[in-house]
């Protein structure tokens, strides 16, 4: 896991500030599941999960951008997903 802090979020040039701000909320929710002492909702992640898919709904610009978030945030969206969607409370991840 990265301890530099002050990493930048993998972003598309074309996207709109919604599209943004919509992906962000993604990343910002899987960091949750990795820094939050009491890990985040599964629900609550699903939800950033699905409204990114309508950003990214091609798999391997997902993958992609899943790959890149991961090597600057040492943070796997896909472990957490996967994680979340095998549990109906709170998704809490260790890294």
């Amino acid at each position: 896991m990265k301890t530099d802090a002050n990493y930048a979020y993998p972003l598309q040039p074309d996207w709109s500030t919604a599209d943004i701000i919509t992906v962000t909320t993604l990343y910002q929710q899987v960091e949750a599941a990795y820094e939050q002492p009491g890990g985040v909702p599964a629900q609550t992640l699903l939800a950033a999960y699905r409204a990114f898919q309508a950003i990214v709904p091609q798999k391997f610009e997902e993958k992609q951008l899943g790959r890149e978030f991961e090597q600057a945030s040492g943070y796997s969206i896909y472990r957490t997903i996967k994680q979340a969607r095998e549990t109906t409370g709170k998704v809490k991840m260790k890294g």
